[in-house]
């Protein structure tokens, strides 16, 4: 499988300066980026929603890094080939932003469809962390949740 970018000369401070641009021109008001070692965030607020994407980095000392077919690599060409992936890992979150944006601009969807699972809630979780647990017990249990389940169920149902 071939990934999007994956030879690309984009550096990743150039993604995300693209990601704040195509953000600012579709409407957010406010933008946030920060990092630490094992992932980057992007923030913003659009449409009267905050919106958190994180992006998991890869770690320097993967194989896929730090060897090749005949061996170790030496650390300056295990460094260009990590940061290889990072600018790839960025240019996809360019991708991803900008076709999500022009998709709700276009009509093809709603701004909530798009970014429901990055909408941030009110409690700082994001609505995909909240809702995965529960979609994995409704499948596991093959039922759907009440929808008010403090009330006892009705009578003859198999809730």
């Amino acid at each position: 499988m071939t990934l999007y970018a994956s030879e690309t000369k984009v550096s990743a401070g150039a993604s995300r300066e693209e990601i704040e641009r195509t953000l600012t021109r579709y409407g957010a008001d406010q933008f946030l980026y920060g990092w630490e070692d094992a992932q980057a965030v992007v923030a913003f607020r659009m449409n009267g929603r905050q919106v958190r994407f994180v992006l998991p980095m890869p770690s320097r000392e993967d194989e896929r890094f730090t060897h090749h077919s005949r061996g170790r690599r030496s650390p300056e060409a295990a460094a260009k080939e990590w940061e290889q992936a990072v600018r790839q890992r960025w240019r996809a979150l360019a991708l991803v932003i900008k076709a999500k944006l022009e998709a709700v601009e276009s009509g093809i969807t709603e701004f909530e469809n798009e970014f429901l699972a990055n909408i941030v809630l009110p409690d700082g979780a994001t609505a995909g962390a909240w809702m995965r647990p529960q979609i994995d017990e409704a499948y596991r249990a093959g039922t759907m949740p009440q929808l008010l389940p403090m009330l006892p169920a009705p009578r003859g149902s198999d809730r």
